[in-house]
């Protein structure tokens, strides 16, 4: 539940930035109508997106995944349709644009919020003992996160 917060908080943030790069477009009469299009947006993309991922499939493959910024301007203008008072979408070009920079800030947001990654891996030669479920075989790869406090140098 916390997850879905968080992202139905960022997504009225993008609504709001959306609105502001294209505010002959994209227009919130009121805060409250710009929270409720975030609520929606976070869950047609949620529940919704997924769906027509998947049955767009072939032409994501096709399209090199340009299918995708069309999918999500079609929810945005979905969403801008007329359904939530007070918050306009005035047409498909206005919706692109606007999935585009919404897509950009979740993006930027996440990318900023999340921990670091450690970028090594540790390849397991031998182990002492008899293997446990957990434990990686010879040879088999395991990923391994954390800091390198110490370098050993030769």
């Amino acid at each position: 539940m916390k997850s879905f917060v968080i992202r139905w908080g960022v997504t009225t943030a993008a609504l709001f930035v959306a609105s502001q790069i294209v505010p002959e477009g994209i227009f919130a009469e009121t805060p409250g109508a710009l929270v409720w299009a975030g609520l929606w947006l976070a869950i047609l993309n949620a529940v919704v997106r997924p769906v027509l991922l998947f049955l767009s499939l072939p032409l994501v493959v096709l399209s090199f995944g340009l299918m995708i910024p069309l999918i999500n301007a079609l929810l945005l203008r979905w969403v801008g349709g007329g359904g939530i008072t007070g918050f306009h979408v005035a047409g498909f070009g206005p919706a692109f644009v606007g999935a585009l920079v919404v897509s950009f800030v979740s993006w930027a947001f996440h990318r900023l919020s999340a921990p670091p990654r450690s970028r090594f891996q540790v390849r397991v030669q031998s182990f002492q003992g008899m293997p446990s479920a957990s434990e990686p075989q010879p040879g088999e790869m395991k990923r391994v996160e954390g800091r390198v406090i110490e370098h050993d140098h030769p």
